[in-house]
């Protein structure tokens, strides 16, 4: 409603359509309150203290409380405070004593729609009871469009988190897509893609990285493979060291794996995690001979869980060591082929948990699920 249609609503409202309750404690005010309005056609009526003020308020609903600002009680004050809180329709004019000794600016900002001097002048005090109407009634009307449009942005908000939720499990079945193609390519894939993930979401947690850092970071891991899709059977496969030849086709991997999956939306920063898990700290790794913080950190805490699980599992070349013996070699290649950040938070994990983690990893392999720490509901 524009002000414009504020006033008219005020101008045409029946004086019989606006009752009051005149709160004074001497009789001689409230009649010089009371007497006019009532005269005029506005019905009310009128007691001696705030106490009765609020049973009274309690009892029927009143357009607009005019309060003497001496009243006994909780005082004038006290009173607008329970009015504000349990009666928010009506409005509320302080009587008082003089003008120039009421701080109108400190009234207005506790709530007082209108002030009247005592004794009213009969005119003043009608105008100032409809212009209290109109100004409680712009206030409730701002209120309530508020409310509504609070209502509105919930309901919204709502719907997004929905939204995200479905974007979330779609991103989350297709990561799992993905994996599934690459498992039947390479039967070992599997259980090494699921260990050196959680090895990392474990690092990732220990260097204090957030929800979304965790998220990127498990999803890189994850899919740090993928781009062996695209490396021949014959080198994937061969159960002996690769020739330099061969390891130049299977160092391809990083940029195939980036280039599949850089543009999907979600898996833009995983992506970066693909191209650069085989850097080293020292800068001589592959495919860009990036050094230090160049590096992505996923692709860092990647770099020592890597070494750990392909240490501490049997290859067809070679017999697993003890999680000792890795340990020992990561330390021993801190500041060379690893951050000793990185490092730091390995070593400030117990040895417990990463065979508890390989000890999972293998039994979840037959479960209905073996991929669920991927969801978000996992606590990532």
């Amino acid at each position: 409603m524009t002000n414009d249609q504020l006033q008219q609503f005020t101008r045409d409202t029946e004086p019989s359509e606006i009752s009051f309750l005149a709160v004074c404690q001497e009789p001689e005010v409230r009649n010089q309150v009371a007497a006019p309005l009532i005269a005029r056609g506005f019905p009310g009526e009128s007691c001696a203290d705030t106490a009765q003020a609020l049973t009274l308020l309690e009892q029927k609903p009143f357009q607009v409380a005019l309060c003497d600002v001496n009243v006994p009680g909780i005082g004038a004050f006290g009173l607008l405070e329970q009015v504000q809180s349990r009666f928010p329709d009506t409005a509320f004019v302080m009587a008082v004593d003089f003008e120039e000794t009421f701080d109108v600016a400190a009234a207005v900002r506790a709530g007082v729609a209108d002030y009247v001097v005592k004794p009213p002048h009969p005119e003043t005090l009608v105008a100032r009871v409809r212009r209290a109407v109109e100004v409680r009634y712009r206030e409730r009307a701002l209120e309530k469009h508020r409310s509504r449009l609070e209502e509105i942005v919930r309901q919204r908000a709502e719907q997004l988190g929905r939204a995200r939720e479905h974007i979330e499990r779609t991103c989350d079945e297709t990561l799992r897509a993905l994996g599934y193609a690459l498992d039947l390519r390479d039967n070992e894939t599997a259980g090494h893609s699921q260990r050196v993930t959680r090895y990392c979401l474990e690092l990732a947690k220990a260097m204090h990285c957030s929800s979304d850092e965790l998220k990127t970071i498990v999803r890189g891991a994850y899919l740090h493979d993928i781009g062996k899709i695209g490396v021949p059977d014959a080198i994937l496969r061969k159960p002996a060291e690769l020739t330099e030849i061969e390891r130049g086709i299977m160092e391809a991997h990083v940029r195939i794996g980036y280039e599949m999956i850089r543009r999907i939306s979600f898996l833009g920063a995983p992506a970066e995690i693909v191209l650069a898990h085989q850097e080293r700290f020292d800068g001589a790794g592959y495919p860009r001979g990036l050094a230090g913080d160049e590096i992505p950190l996923g692709a860092r805490i990647f770099a020592v869980a890597d070494t750990l699980d392909a240490m501490t599992r049997n290859r067809p070349y070679r017999r697993a060591v003890p999680f000792s013996v890795a340990r020992a070699e990561i330390i021993r290649e801190s500041g060379r082929q690893f951050d000793p950040k990185v490092v730091e938070a390995f070593l400030s994990l117990p040895q417990e948990l990463w065979e508890s983690i390989r000890d999972e990893v293998k039994s979840q392999q037959e479960g209905p699920d073996p991929y669920w720490w991927i969801h978000p509901s996992a606590g990532l």
